[in-house]
């Protein structure tokens, strides 16, 4: 599908993508978590995702120009036309995996959107400094819950080491460069993911190392999703979130 979509469009889409689906993953944390306050931080956190993804999402159908808006793209669409990276569309895990994860992507989403408010197109610019306050009090929450889960319990610091050693194969993702975005990067509309990988991994490795924890050793990573390629996780989050929509075709309240 991305493939008749302007290069703005599909930009647009991913960002859209990624916040969508954290968001729904994020909202199955609801009444579950371990305390009333990281439940209301983390339905808070899926929240501002979803706004993220509502503007992000209405701007592709803007760039598409065949009538299709945010609602359409999140609702209408199956699981190979998301452009979603794989680290967002991860089972959440037990509330480790789930901090870990927040805490490797808004890391990674605070350095994009502190780029993508200098975009010379307005709209990325203005959606991305809104939402750059958004995610850098994400990332720096999900930071220090995982210096507290390390440097806690033997069962806490235990349960982080196994999520960073699940999450980290996704990671190199996030910093990938196809050809739309370099030239998107070079007209200075998109960010340059890659240049982003090193001020990321001074920021992981200092929060690691205030949670006593090693950074994980180095693997190969696993891509694709930009692609279309996802997971089965992908497909199980979609048929949850988009039953209404499937069941009822343009059901409003």
């Amino acid at each position: 599908m991305t493939e008749k979509m302007t290069p703005q469009a599909v930009y647009a889409l991913r960002l859209g993508d990624d916040a969508l689906i954290l968001a729904q993953r994020l909202g199955e944390w609801c009444g579950r978590a371990p305390a009333l306050e990281i439940d209301l931080s983390l339905a808070n956190f899926a929240l501002d995702l979803l706004g993220q993804a509502t503007y992000f999402l209405e701007l592709a159908g803007e760039f598409e120009g065949k009538g299709r808006n945010g609602d359409t793209l999140a609702f209408r669409r199956d699981a190979l036309d998301f452009t979603n990276c794989l680290i967002v569309e991860q089972e959440n895990g037990d509330f480790a995996r789930t901090i870990v994860r927040q805490f490797l992507f808004s890391t990674y989403q605070e350095l994009l959107y502190a780029e993508l408010a200098r975009s010379h197109e307005a709209r990325f610019a203005q959606i991305s400094a809104k939402a750059l306050k958004e995610v850098t009090y994400h990332a720096r929450l999900a930071g220090d819950w995982v210096v507290r889960l390390g440097d806690g319990t033997d069962e806490s610091r235990s349960r982080t080491i196994g999520a960073l050693d699940w999450m980290w194969r996704f990671v190199d993702e996030l910093f990938e460069m196809d050809v739309l975005e370099q030239q998107l990067a070079s007209d200075g509309i998109g960010v340059n993911r890659a240049a982003l990988r090193t001020p990321w991994d001074g920021r992981v490795a200092r929060v690691l190392k205030d949670a006593t924890l090693e950074l994980p050793t180095e693997r190969r990573g696993i891509f694709g999703g930009r692609r279309g390629h996802h997971s089965a996780h992908l497909g199980h989050l979609l048929s949850e979130m988009q039953f209404l929509q499937r069941t009822y075709p343009g059901v409003t309240w």
